[in-house]
């Protein structure tokens, strides 16, 4: 009997995280895939990626129409609303065996509510870590109450989730599934990865990910106009600025973030999504990734790079030695970043090794999504040490 693997993806980051696994379920005999866009996904603001998934080759079966003209903080609640009205259709008519979700994104939690109630078991990916800095911490680990199969990215994530309630025979350490696209895609070179961004590339050269600090004290205006500050005291350096998400305040970033590089031309360039190839082809190239995505503490450390880790929005996590923190003020970023470049943390970031794993992560979910007995699995009580 075929089992039918449904799989959400509403920010393209989080697509290129998921493709490998999501082909991997495609040629799997046994398996149907059913893809489930949202979010970002759908919106003209942020290139309307879902024809990236096409163009990759997967079938849509459902297109999910969340996002309104706001990133309030009730316009996301409302976008919230909405996605569990449309998850809620969907199911009904694909009626999947297995729900794939990823992280903490308000659009997971409310995939997630939708197939509790529906009596669909879910798998979660990478439960268990934290984000002080975001309200998307108290939402990873909610999913990670309605979840029945875990596959976390670290040892200590996976006690962290087992520490919550869920079995052991439940939770699988599997690494972080980033890490398989480095290891398995053929990455731009310099002269193509400049091409593929209409950008030349300098002598020192950073890629700027900056989300917004939904649970800290500061504004998104203000922490990034203290990045563009910092950015602005640096002489001979390219920047690559990407696109903050849908979160709250998240346009107001992007408007600043546009605005510094029209004024800064010949050393800035701006993309709203670089997208899974060029992002980690960039990776390859610059210095450093500064900001606060994850992204810096689970991918580039892969790369031997550093990351200039900014505010509380990624507290709590792993950290490998590539990682620098410091506070959302101009004279601690740009410190930071300065540091990057010393001889002694050049060294420390040639010996430094990544926390979250060497790839194989698809294979390893592949095989228990495949192999793992969905017979009484809703059947779900706390687990007590």
């Amino acid at each position: 009997m075929t089992r039918k693997i449904a799989v959400v993806t509403g920010t393209r980051a989080e697509y290129g995280l998921l493709s490998g696994l999501m082909d991997k379920i495609k040629n799997t005999a046994g398996l149907r895939l059913q893809t489930l866009v949202t979010g970002m996904h759908l919106s003209p603001e942020f290139g309307l990626s879902y024809q990236q998934i096409e163009q990759d080759g997967f079938h849509i079966d459902a297109k999910i129409e969340i996002l309104l003209s706001s990133d309030t903080a009730v316009g996301i609640s409302q976008s919230m609303g909405l996605a569990m009205i449309g998850f809620a259709n969907a199911y009904e008519r694909l009626k999947p065996d297995l729900l794939v979700v990823l992280g903490d994104r308000f659009e997971s939690f409310a995939a997630v509510s939708a197939a509790t109630i529906a009596n669909i078991p879910i798998a979660h990916l990478h439960g268990g870590e934290t984000t002080e800095g975001a309200f998307d911490e108290a939402m990873r680990h909610a999913i990670t109450k309605m979840s029945h199969l875990h596959f976390t990215a670290t040892d200590a994530y996976r006690r962290r989730v087992i520490q919550l309630g869920e079995h052991p025979n439940r939770v699988f350490n599997v690494g972080a599934i980033g890490i398989d696209a480095i290891k398995e895609r053929q990455l731009l070179d310099r002269q193509a990865f400049e091409a593929a961004i209409d950008f030349k590339l300098g002598k020192r050269n950073l890629l700027v990910t900056f989300h917004p600090v939904t649970l800290e004290q500061q504004s998104a205006a203000e922490q990034c106009q203290a990045l563009l500050d910092a950015i602005g005291w640096l002489e001979g350096t390219h920047v690559i600025f990407t696109g903050a998400n849908a979160d709250t305040d998240g346009r107001i970033i992007n408007q600043m973030l546009s605005e510094y590089v029209q004024e800064n031309p010949s050393r800035c360039c701006w993309h709203t999504n670089l997208g899974q190839l060029r992002y980690l082809s960039a990776l390859q190239h610059v210095d450093a990734v500064v900001g606060n995505s994850s992204s810096g503490l689970l991918e580039a450390p892969s790369f031997h790079i550093a990351t200039v880790n900014i505010g509380d929005r990624q507290r709590g996590r792993i950290q490998g030695k590539t990682v620098i923190n410091c506070a959302p003020e101009v004279d601690e970023i740009f410190a930071a970043i300065e540091r990057i470049y010393r001889p002694t943390f050049q060294l420390q970031l040639k010996k430094a090794k990544n926390p979250y794993g060497n790839g194989g992560t698809a294979k390893k979910i592949l095989e228990m999504l495949q192999s793992y007995s969905l017979d009484n699995i809703l059947k779900k009580p706390f687990y007590d040490r």
